[in-house]
This record gives C-alpha cells, sequence and structure tokens, in this order.
C-alpha cells in the first residue's frame, strides 16, 4: 500500500509558491518525486499555470484520491477560500487561504490522510495587516500542534546532502543574541535536535558540533567571555545527557568539506552564522526542517520573491528537494528519541 501523499501548502498566492507547485508537478518524473497535492482554490491555480503557459492539468479531489490522481494531474485540495491576489501584488484579502491551507495541512497529517507538511512561503507582513496574531510560520505551526496546551518548541535546521546546521538564536537583531544566548536555549536546542535526528534521520548517536559565538570561539576570554562561560557549559551538560556534542569551535574553519566530514549537524550561535555556509554550498537546493513538532513540516529554503512572481523564472529546486527530504522523514523508521 502506498504511503500517504504530502500536503503542500499554497504560500503567499502572490509570490512564486503557485508556480513552484505547477512546476514541481510538471518534473515530477525527472525528479523523482512523491506524490503530493496542493492545497490552494484550483480557479487560482488554473489562471497562474495559463498565464505562466505551463501545460499542467488540475484535479480537483481528496485525500483518498490523491495517489491514484498523481501522475495524470496534479491534485487540488480546496481550502474553501477565493484567492484573488495577482503575481508580486501581494493582498491581506487572500491571508484567509493562505493561513486555511496551512491549517489544512496540519490537519491532513495529524488524522492520517497525508504523511508530511510541505509549507510555501509566505509573506508575514501580508498576514499581519489580516489581523495574523502569530510571530510567525513556524509558531503557527506550534500552535496547531498544541491542540490548545502548551505548544511544542520548534527548532529550525537547514539542511542539503552535505551540510545539516541549526541556528540556536534566530530572526533577532545581532546585538540581541549574547543576551538571548542561555546555556537553558543550547541545551534544550541540542537536546531536540539530537533526538530527531535519531527518530526521523536514523542517526542512532548524532554528532554535534557546535560554534562559538565570538570570533576564535572566545580566544580564552580574550574576545568575549559567552564561549567559557555559556557556550562550553552547555556542551557539558549536552554530554552528561549522552549526547554527542562537542566544541566551541571557531566558526570560521567549521564548514569546509573536512570538517563536515567530522559532524551530522554544526549548531552555530546565530543566524547568519548558520545561513551562510548552507546558502553558499547549497543556495538553491537547501531546505528549511522544522524539527520539535508532532508531524514532519520541510520548506524551501527562500521567501515569496515577489519581485519574480509570474516571470516564469522561478526555479522550483529548492522545492523539490523539500518534497523529497519530506517523504524520506516520513518513510524513515521512527527510532527512540534521545
Amino acid at each position: 500500500m502506498p504511503a500517504p501523499p504530502l500536503a503542500l501548502t499554497q504560500g503567499d498566492p502572490a509570490g512564486i509558491g503557485p508556480e513552484l507547485a505547477l512546476l514541481a508537478w510538471r518534473e515530477r518524473e525527472q525528479r523523482v518525486l512523491p506524490a503530493f497535492a496542493c492545497i490552494t482554490d484550483i480557479d487560482h491555480l488554473a489562471q497562474t499555470a495559463q498565464k505562466l503557459g505551463l501545460d499542467v492539468p488540475l484535479i480537483a479531489c481528496e485525500w483518498d484520491a490523491v495517489n491514484r490522481s498523481f501522475a495524470k494531474a496534479l491534485p487540488v485540495i480546496a481550502h474553501g477560500h477565493a484567492v484573488t491576489a495577482m503575481p508580486g501584488q501581494p493582498d491581506p484579502a487572500s491571508a484567509s487561504g493562505t493561513i486555511g491551507s496551512i491549517t489544512s495541512a496540519v490537519a491532513a497529517v495529524r488524522q492520517g490522510q497525508a504523511s508530511a507538511v510541505v509549507t510555501n512561503p509566505i509573506a508575514k507582513s501580508v498576514l499581519y495587516a489580516a489581523g495574523f496574531a502569530h510571530p510567525g510560520h513556524t509558531e503557527f505551526l506550534a500552535h496547531l500542534a498544541a491542540d490548545g496546551g502548551a505548544p511544542p518548541h520548534p527548532v529550525m535546521m537547514l539542511w542539503c546532502e552535505d551540510l545539516a546546521v541549526v541556528p540556536v538564536t534566530i530572526h533577532i537583531p545581532l546585538r540581541l543574541v549574547p543576551e538571548a544566548l542561555t546555556q537553558e536555549l543550547i541545551v534544550e536546542t541540542g537536546r531536540i535536535v539530537a533526538g530527531e535526528l535519531s527518530r526521523r534521520f536514523g542517526i542512532a548517536s548524532p554528532r554535534i558540533a557546535v560554534s562559538g559565538l565570538n570570533p576564535h570561539a572566545g580566544e580564552g576570554g580574550a574576545l568575549g567571555r559567552e564561549d567559557d562561560e555559556v557556550v562550553a557549559p552547555a556542551i557539558a551538560r549536552l554530554r552528561a545527557l549522552g549526547i554527542e556534542a562537542r566544541g566551541p569551535y571557531p566558526a570560521d574553519t567549521m564548514f569546509h568539506a573536512r570538517a563536515r566530514a567530522g559532524y551530522d549537524v554544526a549548531l552555530a550561535m546565530y543566524h547568519d552564522q548558520a545561513l551562510i555556509p548552507i546558502k553558499t554550498i547549497a543556495f538553491d537546493e537547501g531546505v528549511n526542517v522544522t524539527l520539535g513538532l508532532p508531524f514532519i513540516r520541510t520548506s524551501p529554503d527562500h521567501g515569496t520573491a515577489f519581485d519574480i512572481a509570474g516571470q516564469g523564472i522561478a526555479r522550483p529546486d529548492s522545492l523539490c528537494a523539500a518534497l523529497r527530504l519530506a517523504a524520506r522523514m516520513a518513510a524513515q523508521p521512527m527510532q527512540a528519541s534521545a
């Protein structure tokens, strides 16, 4: 019996998400993609295909028909909201469809109708203008996972075949990083990463390389005390939990090929310290994976690209990589967490 299909959200309909879904289906055979359904307004998706001259047949269906329909047409699951946004023209009036698509995808996975959530990019500013109450995409997913209880602690991992890296602090100003970086945050992040790599990726004893915060990992305190007083004690606590964590290492020597061969995932202290190396190595194929949720979620490692939406020049590489990784994670026999 085939695995349940993947649930692909529409993303912001004024961005490149709709055309990426069309392109991914059109290239499904050459890219060896698993079956997926796009949760959107089928009329809007059909208009997008027509404008771009993409010969992609669409079929409105329910989840139980996705696998048998996928070979001949792109399955579309209705989210019940009319979408009117034009390419490159973000419109808060379409926010209800964007939110409804995410909600429907999570519900489908929680009910066993889909095997994983793959999210197209959203624009938070557009959702905020429509009254969206969550800081961002990931926080909304954590809210949906909570079922009215305390939300889980989601962790962002950027992944490609040659590197997996996790920023401990994410979307905050650089000047606030030292204050936000605590032993507790590093330990909790490392614990979730180790457990998820074991459960979702089949790595029995994940090796975690931890970067320092400061240049040269603080140079023995000469370039900052955080590495000695925060990062190193957090690594010791992770090791006491039985997690193979090492460091802190100078970030500027962690990401060349020989160094990468010595670990399974790198824990970086702030956003750019993590994203610069992976976007250098795999700009078009990187995948954003959310760890710590009770379901699998992957996403392309790029934004809505309003500036090129509707021009026929968007590339589906990252979305295709996100679809393949989601299916790979879903097929992984679940291991006991660390």
